[in-house]
């Protein structure tokens, strides 16, 4: 999600001083649907990347993975 909303950041950033009302708009639209994602989600998702990071460094210093 992180990376969507920096990539978004660049339209946005175009958007913005042509119709403001439409970027604030898409902005709070943003923020409504980020906030309704539950906690617990975002934990999962947290754990499954910090899991992932361990396992792929784990697996290069064993040299099993280049």
């Amino acid at each position: 999600v992180m990376y969507a909303l920096l990539l978004w950041s660049i339209p946005m950033g175009l958007i913005a001083p042509v119709d403001p009302r439409m970027a604030t708009g898409i902005a709070v639209g943003m923020t409504a649907y980020l906030r309704g994602i539950p906690e617990e989600l975002y934990a999962l998702f947290g754990t499954g990347y910090l899991g992932y990071t361990a396992a792929r460094t784990w697996g290069k210093v064993k040299g099993a993975e280049r």
